[in-house]
Parts: C-alpha cells; sequence; structure tokens
C-alpha cells in the first residue's frame, strides 16, 4: 500500500527543484529544501523494502527503478554530444552506464548532465543502505548525527579526495542525516519521540543553519544550496517535522485533479527530474524561433509555463521507461486511471500511542506469506542546475546565466561558471574553474 502523504511530500519537492532550477530564488531554498525531503522519502521507502525482502533483491530492484531513465537520457544526448565535437576516453563513458561517479559531458551539453549528482548520490545512498540500515537498528539515533559530525571535520581539518569521490563524499554527509531520517519514519522511532523533543530539535538545528548560513553566504545571499553545512542542518530540520506528523490524506485522494497531479509527479519523478533542466534551456530558443523572445513583463509567467510544458512533452516523449523499470506495461501518461480502476488508498495517519506499529493490513499480508529465512547479517524516494535570471528588456544574446555552487560542496568545490546564453546553450567563458577543464568538460 503506497503511503500517499510520502507521495505528496515527493511531488511537492520536485515542482519545488524546477521552479528552483527556472527562477534561482534563492528563498525557495529555506521555505522546502526539496533535495533532503527526496532523500529523507527515498530512505523510508528503503528501509521498508528491506523489511520485506533480503537486501540483494532490494538493492537491485532500486538500480533497476533509476538506471533506465538515465540510459535512455545517455542514448539522445551522448551521440548528441560526440556529433558536435566532443571528445572522451572510451572507459568513461561506462559512468553513463553505472554512474558511480558524474557522467561525463561537453560543455555545450551542461544542463543535461550537470543535475546527475543526484542520481550518482541516490545510487550510493542505495547502495549503502543495508549497512546503514543494520547500524540504525544497533546504534539508533547516534547514526544520524555521524554525517553532522563528518561535515564538521570535513570543514575544521579541509580534507579532500581525489574530484570524483570528493563530490560524492560531500553529498553522503550533506544529505545522509535526512536518509537515515527516512529510517526513523519508517520503523515509528521517530513518530514515539515526544513533539516537544522534535520540535526542539527542529528549531536548534534550524537555527544552527541559520547562524551559519549568515556568517557563511555564498553569491546569493541565503541560498542555501550553497553551503552544505546549512543545508544539512535545514534540511533535517525541515526533514523531522515533516515526517514526525503525518496527516490523513483520505480527503486529498478525493480531489481528482490534485490526485492525478500528484500520480503524475511521482509516477516520472526521475523523468521530469533528468529533463527540466534541458527544457529550460529550450526556452529561449523555441521563443525566438516562434518571434516572441521579447516578454516584457509576461515573461516570468510565461517562461515557467513552457518550462512546464517542454517537461511535459519529454514526459510524454520518454517517460514509459520508469514503467518498463517498474515492471509495468508503459503508459504516456501515469496520472490516467481507467475506467472503474479505484485511487489509491492512502494510508491513516500516525498519531497516538500506537504511532510507529506496523499497518494492520501489511502485517496480515506479512503474516500469511512463507517465511523466508534471513540472510546472515541482516536484520530483522542541485546540486542545482544553471540559473537562469533574466532582466526584463536585455537582449537575448546579453542574458547572464549563473551555475550556482552545489548543494553538497563547499564553496571553492562547487563548479560554478559564469557564461553568455545562445540559442540555449551556455558558452563558457574562457575562464572556467575546475571543474569545467578539459576538452569534455567532465569533473
Amino acid at each position: 500500500m503506497r503511503n500517499r502523504y510520502l507521495d505528496t511530500l515527493r511531488a511537492a519537492a520536485i515542482v519545488r527543484v524546477v521552479v528552483y532550477h527556472h527562477f534561482g530564488w534563492a528563498w525557495l531554498s529555506l521555505a522546502l529544501p526539496a533535495m533532503g525531503i527526496m532523500f529523507a522519502v527515498a530512505g523510508s521507502l528503503t528501509a521498508a523494502s528491506l523489511e520485506r525482502r533480503p537486501a540483494g533483491p532490494v538493492v537491485v530492484s532500486r538500480l533497476r527503478r533509476l538506471l533506465p531513465p538515465l540510459w535512455l537520457l545517455g542514448v539522445v544526448v551522448v551521440p548528441a554530444m560526440i556529433t558536435t565535437g566532443w571528445t572522451v576516453e572510451p572507459a568513461r563513458l561506462l559512468l553513463w552506464v553505472l554512474p558511480l561517479a558524474d557522467p561525463p559531458g561537453s560543455a555545450a551539453a551542461i544542463d543535461a548532465w550537470e543535475p546527475l549528482w543526484y542520481i550518482r548520490a541516490y545510487l550510493w545512498f542505495v547502495l549503502l543502505t543495508p549497512l546503514l540500515y543494520a547500524l540504525w537498528k544497533r546504534i539508533g539515533w547516534v547514526l544520524v548525527l555521524l554525517p553532522i559530525a563528518g561535515l564538521a571535520v570535513l570543514d575544521r581539518t579541509g580534507f579532500t579526495l581525489p574530484a570524483a569521490a570528493d563530490s560524492a563524499m560531500w553529498d553522503l554527509v550533506t544529505y545522509g542525516a535526512c536518509w537515515i531520517a527516512g529510517f526513523a519514519h519508517r520503523d515509528g522511532r521517530l513518530a514515539r519521540l515526544r513533539p516537544s523533543v522534535v520540535t526542539g530539535a527542529a528549531i536548534g538545528l534550524g537555527a544552527a543553519a541559520l547562524y551559519w548560513q549568515n556568517g557563511h553566504q555564498g553569491v546569493a545571499a541565503w541560498d542555501l544550496n550553497e553551503v552544505p553545512e546549512s543545508q544539512a542542518l535545514w534540511s533535517l530540520a525541515f526533514v523531522l517535522l515533516m515526517l514526525r506528523w503525518q496527516p490523513d490524506m483520505t480527503r486529498f485522494s478525493r480531489i481528482r485533479p490534485l490526485d492525478r497531479l500528484i500520480s503524475l509527479l511521482t509516477g516520472r519523478a526521475v523523468t521530469i527530474y533528468l529533463w527540466h533542466n534541458i527544457a529550460i534551456a529550450a526556452i529561449w530558443p523555441v521563443l525566438e524561433l516562434a518571434g516572441h523572445d521579447d516578454l516584457g513583463r509576461l515573461e516570468q509567467p510565461v517562461t515557467l509555463a513552457m518550462t512546464f510544458l517542454l517537461t511535459g512533452v519529454a514526459v510524454l516523449t520518454f517517460g514509459w521507461v520508469e514503467d518498463l523499470a517498474a515492471g509495468r506495461a508503459p503508459r504516456l501518461w501515469p496520472a490516467y486511471r481507467p475506467p472503474g480502476e479505484a485511487p489509491p488508498v492512502p494510508e491513516p495517519a500516525i498519531t497516538g500511542p500506537a504511532a510507529g506499529v506496523e499497518p494492520i493490513t501489511e502485517r496480515l499480508v506479512r503474516d500469511v506469506r512463507p517465511a523466508a529465512p534471513a540472510p546472515a547479517g541482516r536484520p530483522a524516494t542541485p546540486r542545482p542546475p544553471q540559473q537562469r535570471r533574466h532582466i526584463v528588456g536585455e537582449p537575448v544574446t546579453q542574458r547572464i546565466v549563473r551555475d550556482m555552487p552545489v548543494a553538497g560542496r563547499p564553496p571553492g568545490r562547487a563548479g560554478g561558471h559564469d557564461g553568455v546564453p545562445w540559442a540555449g546553450n551556455t558558452v563558457p567563458r574562457p575562464s572556467l574553474p575546475l571543474r569545467f577543464t578539459g576538452q569534455d568538460g567532465a569533473p
């Protein structure tokens, strides 16, 4: 049975990601720390799978759901980059198959490959979850504090790894606490905490995040995505509050348009994430082709509408691969429900003394299923891409494009560049940071 509250959180997070990448509004990182929520939801769902199946099949299943949309993107993007003059060592193309490090890409196609840090981070969290969940069962909340402690150590010591490993390390310590908090949501430990404890912890974490951010501002003031320490603390505070209280979603499920929108966003979350940045890059070429590149006061609403429209085209064109990856019959539009099919029934809210207790429907299913012996040692669901900040009335060819530093990377290690867009692509200036040096512009 799906948890409709988690679906709703994930849907809200993916919309926030799209809007943030379109406008680059710093306040959105405070209003809704989307990446932390997405990692926390994924941690909860992965823990739920580990409670029902051995670790090996769970990891394989999660990777099977994650990787095919990436492969389809690579089938489209990699030949296009090679055709336009990009050269790369053939062995590095394997990162488009299994992204243990960031997949490489050309500077001109940065909108396609730069968001893939999330896929790489998610992959590592899935691979590490059997170990992390076993540790969670043993040491509990101490495990949530370890990534935060790791951030403090990295900040104080300046410890670094080679570029690819360094990126993965910073993402893991930035969002690790949120992923593990998902474990606490799943097994009920978070729900069993007193409200005053959760509220106090969230206030303390939030205050610490704001204090740190105030003294370590990035290029855009109060943009948490530029400061991993602030991002980690604020995201964890938000996650604790969002997952501690789970409202009853029954009424929302009866609002058919909203219910179908949530089904669409959750059923195509990976496709939306992978293609929305390309959609943003395509806005101005399309508008120029149509002769409507001077929109005046209508620029923001029109370009945002086009972002969702072009992303919708990508969902129709490429989203079916998520159905195949999940073992379902492919559909063009997952929000469509055949006549007579009942809407999903949300799980009841977890409140009171029974908080954290396994739902009775799951206990009945588990009790009638033949028990399988547990394997030895096994305990019984941007960084942001380029930010476009258009100035009304400014010629299109001189609009400034800024690639903001990335959550999960400290200032100085994040790949940032300024450039002038032409036909939706960013032409890097001659002096690029280390991340975009080399013939292929890859990390």
